[in-house]
């Protein structure tokens, strides 16, 4: 009892009053009387009011209910359930201790609870790093009727949660491509040019059906025009490079580019699973850190997600010709490499230019690297002071060489996308469907 135990704020207020009231009496004795009145009265106040609360040992029940997983980067709900066996309207503060990850050190609500009533407190989260998130207990403070004192409730449910990759967006762009209305999502429609090679079967002719694929063999044994059927082409390989170096870590809205690179993977591979395209990953540092081979098998997408989850890295520097060593001994079949990386300089692009041209040799090779926001508000903005000009005038360089290293890829056959990460999953999307739709793979 004595733990949960708390007077309120108003009953010191009292006694506040009543030790100005006795030094008052020192002078005026009259006062003196009405001060042990005033300090009696509080007393029985404080008793009644703990008697009210103690009284019922359960008098607060709550419940928290968390999902099963967390989408990082994403919103997430969490429910306390909350029910008042007592029998008068309380108020009560909610102290939750959330995970250490989201610093949230005076999170608390406070609420009005009628009479054997039960509430629903929700309140959302967004997890911007993955891995564990441990929710501790949930602490009720409840103020008696009389408002003097308090009661803490502490309910220990210790509950672990575990943050994905953002498997919302996935789902999001899983329904939309199943739907066939990714340009919902800003996914751009891009006309076919001529027909794939890949054939589906012989059927006979119909009004409309291009003549140059009239099968005059089939025609012959048949007695009637036949012509054959040709579908897109599928089971291609579709491998993410994801690059966990040092490079990665810059922060973009509370999440590292690692981060916005592992969610484009995850719907980059799903849509591609979706086109009966196989995706794998590769995720590399100094070591080669994953290698998840391309298939389309209908648990390859949870064998994605779950590798994707448990990628970890000391962000150290990234070894390129490793990667080339690994991907030409265990990618034998011609692929679509989708390589997530960054480069802040044109001299960094060229010290790796060796290596990917290697790679673009054997393999359609397309580097995704990042636009540098804050170098664009920077440039956008006006100057005003001899500083500001040099600011700006730096800023620009590095903007411009951001531009050069895409032609400098362009010029040596490599595939690039600039991208802000906020634009990353639908560039990348739009970018893997106009190289299916030219039959470049």
């Amino acid at each position: 009892m004595l733990q949960s135990f708390f007077l309120n704020k108003i009953a010191y207020y009292v006694a506040a009053l009543a030790a100005v009231i006795f030094v008052i009496s020192y002078f005026f004795p009259s006062f003196f009387e009405a001060t042990v009145l005033i300090l009696v009265m509080l007393a029985m106040a404080i008793l009644v009011d703990t008697i009210l609360l103690y009284t019922n040992k359960n008098g607060i029940r709550a419940e928290r209910r968390l999902p099963d997983r967390f989408s990082i980067g994403d919103e997430g709900i969490v429910s306390i359930v909350l029910k008042n066996r007592y029998g008068f309207q309380v108020q009560i503060v909610v102290i939750d201790e959330l995970p250490e990850q989201f610093q949230a050190r005076n999170w608390k609500r406070n609420l009005l609870l009628l009479r054997h009533k039960t509430f629903t407190l929700t309140y959302a989260v967004q997890p911007m790093t993955r891995g564990e998130y441990v929710f501790y207990n949930t602490n009720i403070l409840v103020q008696g009727p009389l408002q003097l004192v308090k009661r803490r409730f502490v309910f220990e449910n210790k509950q672990v949660v575990k943050v994905y990759p953002s498997y919302l967006k996935m789902r999001r762009y899983r329904l939309l491509a199943i739907s066939n209305r990714l340009q919902t999502a800003g996914i751009k429609k891009i006309r076919k040019l001529g027909h794939s090679m890949e054939f589906e079967q012989i059927k006979e002719y119909v009004r409309g059906d291009d003549y140059r694929t009239i099968n005059w063999k089939a025609t012959a044994r048949k007695d009637a025009l036949m012509v054959n059927n040709y579908t897109d082409e599928k089971s291609q390989q579709i491998y993410c490079l994801i690059n966990k170096g040092r490079v990665m870590k810059m922060p973009f809205e509370g999440m590292s580019l690692l981060d916005y690179a592992i969610n484009a993977s995850l719907v980059l591979s799903n849509v591609a699973l979706i086109r009966q395209d196989k995706a794998g990953i590769i995720s590399f540092e100094k070591n080669l850190d994953t290698f998840l081979p391309a298939d389309k098998k209908p648990v390859q997408m949870n064998l994605i997600l779950e590798s994707l989850y448990r990628q970890q890295t000391d962000f150290l520097e990234a070894d390129f010709e490793k990667l080339f060593s690994v991907i030409r001994h265990k990618v034998t079949n011609r692929s679509l490499l989708v390589l997530f990386t960054n480069f802040e300089s044109l001299e960094s692009l060229n010290r790796e230019m060796n290596t990917l041209k290697k790679m673009a040799k054997y393999h359609l090779l397309l580097v995704v690297f990042f636009e540098n926001t804050e170098l664009k508000a920077l440039t956008d903005s006006s100057a005003t002071s001899l500083e500001d000009i040099y600011i700006k005038t730096i800023a620009e360089k590095f903007s411009f060489e951001k531009r050069q290293m895409v032609k400098e890829l362009h010029k040596n056959g490599i595939q690039s996308i600039l991208t802000t990460p906020a634009d990353l999953n639908v560039n990348t999307i739009n970018k893997y469907l106009e190289l299916k739709t030219r039959m470049s793979i």
